[in-house]
C-alpha cells in the first residue's frame, strides 16, 4: 500500500460509505472514454493489457492493475508515474495529461516496473495539451492547457512501433507521418478519440471529422456530446436526444434505442454505456448480458478487449467484469477508492452538480483535485437502481439520494418501489411465507405423525398430551432455552429468550380455522408432498406458520420414527432455531404451528429483489447460523445432523436474527456414516453458505461458468484473490479484513477431506474472533 497522503484511499477508507451514498453522481458526457477516449479510468488493449485509474485522495495519483498472471507486481500502486489529470488507452500502452504541467505522458506495463519512462517523442515532450486520445498504435492530442476554459485547439499526432530488444517487446515512439493531414491542420477540435489507423474529433458546426490511413467514410455530420472508439468503429452520444449512434466497422452492432446515456466505452467487440436516469450499465455487441452489473450505478467506465471496469457510484470502488462471462476474469481490480470524474475549472452546467468530497465524511479527503479551485462536474440522476427509490433531488453539490425500498414509509415511494413497499415489511413477510413450504416441509411429515401418536396413542398421551399430566414434562415442558453467544459487536438487537421459551401448546381446530380464514386458498402460501402451508394470525395477534398435513403424510411415517421425532422436536429449544409452537389433532386433522419468521429467508435477501444485506448483517447471520448448528451438534442428545444446510433453510425473524430450520430429525446415532463425518458434511454445506454471503451468488447458477459456486470461488481464494469474490453490489465496509478472514473460514470448511474441516464449535470460535478483533463498520 502506498502512504495515505499519496494513495487512492484504500479499502479501509473508501468502504464506510453508507448505503445512502448511492447519491454519488455518474459520469457526465465529457467523461466518456473507451478505446482511444479520455477519462479518469482507462485500459490498454492487447496481450499485455492493463488498467489504470486516477485516485480519489486529492493528489490525482495513479493506480494500475495487470492481467491475472505471474507478472502481476505485489502492489497496484504506480509510484513511478506522475499525477495525472486524464487518461486514455491504446494497444499495450496508456497516455495521460500530467496534472501540474498539462504535458503528455505515455507508458506501458514494462515502463511502470522499470521506473516509468515517458514514451512521448521528444518533439512533443514539452507541448501542453487539453485533450488526448490513444489508438491502436498512435496518439493524437489537442493543443492547449488542460485546466483552462478554452478547450479547442489544433492536433498533434505521433505513432508507436514494437521493436524486439533482446527478446523483449519494446515500445518505440516515432513521428506520426501517416496522420499528417493538411485538411485538419486549421481545425480546432473540442474532443477526439482514436481507433486502429484513424482518429476522429468534434468540431463545432461540422460534426465529427476523421483522419488517418483508415478514416475513409468515418466522418459524420451529426452533432455529438461525446464519442468512444473501437478498433474500427465509433459510437457517439447525440447532443440532443442523448441516444447512441454507431458507425464504421461496428455499425452492424445494434445499439440500444430510446435510451439516454451520459457515459460510453468501447471494447474489441462490445460497447457499454452509462444510462442517464439511474446510471446503470447497458452493453451491446458480442457479450454475455448476464454478467453486466444490474444493481448499482457507475460514475465512470473504461473497456479493454473483453473486460469493462468502472467506478461505482455506491462507494467509489472499482468493479470489473468479463463481458463473455469467464469465471476467472482477466482483471481483478484493487479494493481502492478512485476518482468519479475529471477535474475541471469550468462551472457545472444545467443538470449537473459539483461532487462534494466532504459528503464522504473523511477528514483526510477535502478535495478530489490537486488544486482547490477545480471541481468534478457530474450529471444528475433522476431515478435509482432496482430496490431503491429517490429520496432527495439533485442539488448544486449533491446528486439525487437513493434509499432502500425496504425503508419506504409513505405513498411517495410506492410507485417506484411497487411490491417492495407492501405496508412496510409486509412484502418480506409474504416472501418469507412463500418460502416456508420449502423451508420446513420435509421435516413436517414425521413431526405431524409424532403429534398424532402423542395425542391418539394412549401410552403417548401420558407423556405430552393431557394438560394435567405431570409426565408431560418428559417431552416439552420446562426445557431450558439455550441462549445464543452474545455478539460483541452488538450489531443488531437479539431476540428475547421468552419468545423461544414457549412450550408447544395444543391448539383448537376452530382457532386455527379462524386464524387462516378457514384455510382459504388466498391464505395459502405453498404446498408440498406433506400438505399445505398457511399464513395465520392468532386471536392474540401473533403471526404463525400453520402446516396442515394430508393423508399421505400420516400414512407414510412409521411409529418408531414418529416417537423419535416427537422427542427430538420437544427437546430442541434455541434462539437460533425455528421452534415448534404447538399442534392440533382434532377431527382427524394433523396440524403443526411454528414460529413465524417475518423477514423471510437468507436466500430471499441474497438472491431475490429485496434490498441488499449490509456486511455487518451478513457477518452476524453467519455467526448466528453457526451457533444454531453448533447447538444441534453438541447440545442436543443424541446429536442432530442437519443434512441440508443452505441459505433457504436459514430464516430471519422480526428482529433480524438468523434461525436454522428444516434439520433432519433422525439422530446422528442412526446414520450409516460415523458421527464426526456426518457433522463435517454439515460444515461443508455451511462453507457454501459463507461463499453465498461473501459473493451474493447462488450456490448453483447456470448463468455463470462454472455454475457451481465452490468450483468458482475456491480457486480464487486459494490463489490469494479472495477479494475477487466479494459482492460488489453492496458498499464495502470500512475494514475489509473480516471479509477476507470469512473467505479463509469458508476455504477450510470446504476441504475435500472431512477430517481436515473444522468442527462447528471451531467455526463459531473463528467467527467470534473476527467480530471481536475486526469490526466491519
Amino acid at each position: 500500500m502506498m502512504n495515505s497522503a499519496a494513495s487512492c484511499f484504500s479499502a479501509p477508507f473508501l468502504l464506510h460509505l453508507h448505503l445512502l451514498f448511492v447519491l454519488l453522481l455518474p459520469l457526465c458526457a465529457v467523461l466518456v472514454h473507451g478505446y482511444g477516449a479520455m477519462g479518469p479510468i482507462a485500459a490498454a488493449f492487447g496481450a499485455d493489457g492493463f488498467f489504470c485509474a486516477i485516485t480519489a485522495g486529492g493528489a490525482q495519483q495513479i493506480i494500475c492493475w495487470h492481467k491475472n498472471n505471474a507478472s502481476i507486481p505485489s502492489t497496484p500502486y504506480s509510484n513511478s508515474l506522475p499525477a495525472m489529470a486524464a487518461l486514455s488507452g491504446g494497444d499495450g500502452f496508456l497516455c495521460g495529461i500530467m496534472s501540474n504541467t498539462s504535458q503528455a505522458y505515455c507508458w506501458n506495463w514494462g515502463s511502470i516496473n522499470s521506473g516509468g519512462a515517458n514514451l512521448v517523442p521528444s518533439s512533443y515532450l514539452y507541448n501542453t495539451y487539453a485533450h488526448i486520445a490513444a489508438g491502436k498504435s498512435h496518439v493524437c492530442a489537442v493543443r492547449g492547457l488542460y485546466y483552462s476554459d478554452g478547450s479547442f485547439g489544433n492536433v498533434d499526432c505521433w505513432e508507436f512501433k514494437h521493436s524486439l530488444d533482446h527478446y523483449t517487446d519494446v515500445l518505440v515512439p516515432s513521428y506520426g507521418s501517416s496522420f499528417v493531414d493538411s485538411s485538419i491542420s486549421s481545425l480546432a477540435f473540442r474532443q477526439i478519440v482514436s481507433g486502429d489507423g484513424f482518429s476522429c474529433g468534434l468540431v463545432d458546426a461540422q460534426g465529427v471529422i476523421c483522419w488517418g490511413p483508415k478514416s475513409a467514410n468515418m466522418s459524420v455530420s451529426d452533432e455529438f456530446e461525446a464519442l468512444a472508439s473501437g478498433e474500427d468503429s465509433v459510437c457517439g452520444i447525440h447532443n440532443v436526444s442523448r441516444e447512441i449512434k454507431c458507425w464504421g466497422g461496428g455499425a452492424n452492432v445494434s445499439a440500444p434505442v430510446r435510451t439516454r446515456f451520459v457515459g460510453l466505452s468501447a471494447g474489441a467487440d462490445h460497447f457499454c454505456g452509462i444510462k442517464e436516469d439511474d446510471h446503470e450499465i447497458q452493453c451491446w455487441g458480442s457479450l454475455n448480458q448476464s454478467v453486466v452489473p444490474r444493481s448499482s450505478g457507475f460514475l465512470s467506465i473504461a473497456s479493454s478487449d473483453h473486460t469493462t471496469c468502472g467506478v461505482r457510484e455506491l462507494d467509489l470502488v472499482l468493479d470489473c467484469w468479463d463481458v463473455h462471462g469467464s469465471s476467472l476474469p482477466e482483471f481483478t481490480p484493487p479494493l481502492e477508492l478512485c476518482s468519479p470524474g475529471l477535474c475541471s475549472p469550468a462551472s457545472c452546467g444545467d443538470g449537473e452538480f459539483a461532487f462534494n468530497a466532504s459528503t464522504l465524511n473523511e477528514p483526510e479527503l477535502s478535495s478530489l483535485c490537486l488544486r482547490r479551485e477545480l471541481k468534478v462536474c457530474l450529471p444528475c440522476g433522476s431515478s435509482c437502481s432496482k430496490g431503491f427509490f429517490p429520496s432527495g433531488i439533485c442539488s448544486q453539490n449533491a446528486d439525487r439520494m437513493c434509499t432502500a425500498c425496504s425503508l419506504c414509509q409513505n405513498s411517495s415511494c410506492v410507485g417506484v418501489c411497487g411490491e417492495h413497499t407492501k405496508s412496510g415489511i409486509e412484502l418480506l413477510e409474504t416472501n418469507a411465507m412463500k418460502k416456508l413450504l420449502l423451508i420446513l416441509g420435509p421435516s413436517v411429515s414425521g413431526s405431524i405423525l409424532i403429534l398424532i401418536a402423542c395425542c391418539i396413542v394412549p401410552g403417548m398421551v401420558k407423556n405430552c398430551g393431557g394438560e394435567g399430566d405431570k409426565k408431560r414434562n418428559a417431552f416439552c415442558i420446562g426445557k431450558p432455552v439455550v441462549e445464543a453467544a452474545p455478539d460483541p459487536a452488538n450489531l443488531l438487537p437479539t431476540i428475547s429468550a421468552a419468545s423461544v421459551a414457549e412450550t408447544p401448546q395444543i391448539f383448537r381446530l376452530s382457532e386455527l380455522k379462524d386464524a387462516t380464514h378457514g384455510f382459504k386458498e388466498f391464505n395459502e402460501l405453498g404446498r408440498g408432498s406433506y400438505g399445505f402451508v398457511y399464513k395465520a394470525i392468532l386471536s392474540d395477534g401473533r403471526q404463525v406458520a400453520v402446516k396442515r398435513a394430508n393423508a399421505a403424510t400420516i400414512i407414510n411415517t412409521s411409529s418408531r420414527d414418529f416417537e423419535l421425532e416427537l422427542e427430538t422436536l420437544c427437546n430442541i429449544r434455541h434462539v437460533n432455531i425455528v421452534n415448534l409452537l404447538g399442534y392440533c389433532v382434532e377431527m382427524g386433522e394433523r396440524i403443526l404451528v411454528y414460529e413465524y419468521m417475518a423477514n423471510g429467508t437468507l436466500s430471499d435477501h441474497l438472491h431475490e429483489e429485496l434490498s441488499p444485506l449490509s456486511w455487518d448483517m451478513r457477518l452476524r447471520f453467519a455467526l448466528q447460523a453457526a451457533s444454531g448448528l453448533e447447538y444441534l451438534h453438541n447440545d442436543v442428545s443424541p446429536p442432530i445432523i442437519h443434512q441440508d444446510v443452505k441459505t433457504s433453510n436459514i430464516l430471519l425473524d422480526s428482529e433480524w436474527n438468523a434461525r436454522i430450520t428444516d434439520f433432519g430429525l433422525l439422530s446422528a446415532g442412526e446414520k450409516d456414516s460415523p458421527l464426526t463425518s456426518t457433522m463435517k458434511n454439515d460444515v461443508w454445506s455451511y462453507g457454501i453458505v459463507l461463499l453465498e454471503l461473501l459473493s451474493g451468488r447462488k450456490a448453483y447458477d447456470g448463468d455463470y461458468t462454472p455454475p457451481d459456486i465452490v468450483e468458482w470461488a475456491l480457486p480464487l481464494i486459494r490463489r490469494g484473490r479472495a477479494a475477487a469474490i466479494i459482492d460488489r453490489n453492496v458498499a464495502l465496509p470500512r475494514n475489509v479484513e473480516p471479509l477476507l478472514k470469512l473467505a479463509d473460514i469458508a476455504e477450510v470448511a470446504l476441504k475435500e477431506n472431512p477430517t481436515d474441516r473444522p468442527s462447528m464449535s471451531q467455526v463459531v470460535t473463528f467467527l467470534d474472533q473476527i467480530v471481536k478483533t475486526g469490526l466491519i463498520m
